[in-house]
C-alpha cells in the first residue's frame, strides 16, 4: 500500500541518518575515553582500537533503541507539521493505523537489539576485559623502556634498565626500588633476565647488591649477591568466578540466579522490552502543532529516553540488592510504561478529553 511504503521509506532514511550520527558521536567519546585509559596505563596503546570497537559494540543496543525512537518521532512529527497526517486521517486512517507499518519496519531492529543485549553485550565486555587483564598482568619488566624509570602496576616498585636485548628478556644495569609494608629496598645489578616459574614471572639478577631499610628504625643492611630473583608479574588470568557480572553470558546468569546476576539479566532483557515500548511511545508523543516547530517533540523524546534508561539502571541495582524481585521489575516497569503508552495512544486515537466526556454525560438541552 502507498501508506505503508511511503512511511517505511521515510523511516528507513531517518533511521539510517540518525544511526550514523549517533555511532559517530559514541565512537568519538569512546576513543577519547580509551585514549585516557591508555595514558593511565590501564589499556595497551596498541589495543586502543580493539577496546574502542568492543565498547561501541556493547553500546549498540542502546544506540539502536535511541535511533529507532528518534526516527519514529521525527518522521511522524514531520508528517504532522506538513499536514500529511490530517490527509491520512481524512482517508480513514486513524492513529492506531500507524502501529502496523511501524512494527513491520521495527521488528528486525528489535530482534537485533535483543540479540545484541543477550549475546553480544557480555561477549564484547569479556573481550575488552581480557585485553585489559592481559595488559595489567604482564610482567613489570615489560612495562618499561630502556633508559626510562617506570613505576610498576601496584605503584610500589620503580624499575630502570639501561639496555636490553632484542627479545626483551635480558637487560644490563638494572635498578629496582621497592617500598612496601614500611620497608624500602634498593637493588642494583649488572645484568638481569626474565624467567617464568610456575606461571609467575621472575627477574633473575646477577652480580649486584641490595640495600634494605625500615621506615621506623635507623637500620641499614647491605648485601651482595651473585644471583638474586624477584617476582615481577604473573601470567595467570583471573578466575571466571571473580569476573564482572557484565562479562558473564546470559546462560550463566540463568544457571546461577543470584540477586546480582538477576539484576544484570533484568537489565539485558529490559533493553529489548524498552525498545519495543519506545515504538508504541513514539506514536503517542509525536503529535505536533503544524504552526510550531518539531524541536519540542524531539526534546521531550530525548528526555523520555533518558528517564527510561535511568529507571533501567535503578531497577538493576534494586534487583541486585534484593529490594525488588526480578519479575516485579519487568512487569512493573516495562508493563507499566507499555500500559501508559497504550492508554495515551488510545486517548489520542479516540480524541478523548475531559470536555468531550462531560458533554456526553450532560448533553445540552434544546433551547426555544
Amino acid at each position: 500500500m502507498l501508506f505503508h511504503s511511503s512511511l517505511r521509506k521515510e523511516l528507513a532514511r531517518s533511521f539510517g541518518a540518525t544511526l550514523v550520527v549517533l555511532v559517530t558521536i559514541v565512537m568519538t567519546m569512546m576513543l577519547i575515553r580509551t585514549l585516557g585509559l591508555a595514558t593511565k596505563g590501564s589499556v595497551n596503546p596498541s589495543d586502543v582500537m580493539l577496546v574502542m570497537g568492543y565498547t561501541v559494540m556493547g553500546q549498540l543496543p542502546t544506540i539502536l533503541s535511541l535511533s529507532l525512537f528518534i526516527a519514529i518521532v521525527g518522521t511522524l512529527s514531520r508528517m504532522y507539521q506538513d499536514s500529511e497526517v490530517v490527509i491520512w486521517f481524512a482517508a480513514g486512517r486513524g492513529l492506531a493505523g500507524f502501529i502496523g507499518p511501524l512494527m513491520r519496519f521495527a521488528w528486525p531492529v528489535l530482534v537485533v537489539i535483543a540479540v545484541l543485549a543477550l549475546g553480544v553485550w557480555p561477549w564484547a565486555n569479556q573481550q575488552s576485559q581480557d585485553l585489559r587483564d592481559r595488559y595489567q598482568q604482564r610482567g613489570d619488566l615489560e612495562r618499561i623502556a630502556p633508559g626510562q624509570f617506570q613505576e610498576s602496576s601496584g605503584g610500589t616498585r620503580v624499575f630502570f634498565i639501561d639496555k636490553e636485548t632484542a627479545g626483551g628478556t635480558t637487560g644490563s644495569n638494572v635498578f629496582i626500588s621497592i617500598n612496601e609494608k614500611g620497608k624500602q629496598s634498593i637493588t642494583s645489578a649488572r645484568t638481569g633476565r626474565v624467567q617464568t616459574i610456575n606461571d609467575s614471572q621472575f627477574l633473575m639478577l646477577q652480580n649486584g647488591q641490595r640495600l634494605d631499610t625500615t621506615n621506623d628504625k635507623p637500620e641499614l643492611r647491605v648485601s651482595e649477591f651473585e644471583e638474586y630473583g624477584t617476582q615481577v608479574g604473573s601470567n595467570a588470568l583471573g578466575s571466571q568466578d571473580s569476573a564482572p557480572t557484565k562479562t558473564r553470558s546470559t546462560l550463566t546468569l540463568l544457571r546461577d540466579p543470584t540477586p546480582i546476576n538477576l539484576g544484570e539479566l533484568a537489565w539485558r532483557i529490559g533493553l529489548a522490552l524498552a525498545a519495543f515500548n519506545f515504538v508504541v511511545l513514539a506514536i503517542a508523543v509525536s503529535s505536533v502543532n503544524p504552526r510550531a516547530g518539531r524541536s519540542g517533540n524531539l526534546i521531550f523524546a530525548l528526555f523520555s529516553f533518558v528517564v527510561y534508561f535511568n529507571l533501567l539502571n535503578l531497577g538493576q541495582s534494586w534487583v541486585a540488592s534484593g529490594r525488588v524481585g526480578f519479575g516485579v521489575l519487568l512487569l512493573g516497569l516495562h508493563g507499566g510504561i507499555l500500559a501508559l503508552a497504550l492508554l495515551w495512544l488510545a486517548k489520542r486515537h479516540n480524541n478523548w478529553s475531559v470536555m468531550n466526556l462531560l458533554r456526553r454525560r450532560h448533553p445540552h438541552g434544546v433551547t426555544a
